[in-house]
């Protein structure tokens, strides 16, 4: 399983591989000098200004909520099958260890570093990269690839972010789909917003739930109406609207129909 936070970070930088527009994890942003978009994203009014509030609100706890699970998958582990398998065991330890640091970085302590540390490891113990290198094949090795892919994400190399997510697989309901989505954030921060559309209308269609579905369909609209491809736009709208009238996105919709419109 996995844990829901979001967003959680400031600090030393590390290099970061960046474009020169200079988004943010969870949002689609134009910058002035490259769309002529960017105008109409400028001028929202109050309500598009809590309804991306919102979102940068909940990339934090996704990123929580998954370290949640995860914390509790690995301590499953740990007490089960790890212990009768050395190999197992020290991977689960060095996921531990990792894990912290990758937490407190959720928590906002000095988060580029605590990523940095949590993917190279720390206090004699490997980080992320090498437990998915080292013990590739086991739980720890898979579940490292999906932390790895996050903590990259956060740290700005969103060619790494996108090569260990790939990597990573799983049959549960929530982390498979947080997986496409961390993705499309990678590609919307490599300016590549056709290949973050696609991957954002992956994961709103994979284990349909009140949750990550209507999430991924914002932000899908998102794209589509940075990429001027207002009726897709308007669809997935209508798709929150109608079908997920409870969830976080169907309360603050007016001002993404005003420019998909």
């Amino acid at each position: 399983m996995a844990t829901y936070n979001k967003r959680g970070y400031k600090a030393p930088k590390p290099e970061v591989e960046k474009t020169d527009d200079d988004v943010f994890i969870e949002d689609v942003n134009i910058d002035d000098k490259d769309s002529t978009t960017a105008g109409v994203f400028n001028s929202l009014d109050e309500t598009a200004s809590k309804t991306e509030d919102w979102v940068l609100r909940n990339q934090k706890a996704i990123f929580g909520i998954v370290g949640a699970i995860a914390l509790a998958t690995v301590g499953y582990l740990m007490y089960g099958k790890f212990i009768s398998e050395p190999k197992e065991d020290k991977a689960s330890e060095d996921m531990f260890a990792a894990q912290q640091n990758f937490q407190k970085a959720l928590d906002g302590q000095k988060a580029d570093s605590l990523f940095t540390l949590s993917l190279k490891g720390s206090e004699g113990k490997f980080g992320f990269v090498d437990i998915a290198d080292k013990y590739s094949g086991t739980d720890a090795g898979n579940l490292a690839n999906y932390y790895a892919g996050i903590a990259y994400l956060n740290t700005g190399k969103y060619d790494d972010a996108i090569k260990y997510l790939d990597k990573f697989k799983s049959k549960d309901q929530f982390l498979p789909v947080f997986a496409l989505g961390a993705k499309g954030d990678a590609y919307s921060q490599k300016n590549q917003q056709k290949e973050a559309l696609d991957l954002y209308l992956e994961a709103s269609n994979t284990n349909k739930n009140d949750f990550t579905t209507p999430m991924y369909l914002l932000k899908a609209a998102k794209v589509a109406i940075a990429l001027n491809k207002k009726e897709d736009a308007l669809k997935y709208l209508n798709d929150i609207k109608d079908n997920y009238p409870s969830s976080n996105e169907a309360s603050n919709l007016d001002a993404w129909f005003g420019l998909a419109q």
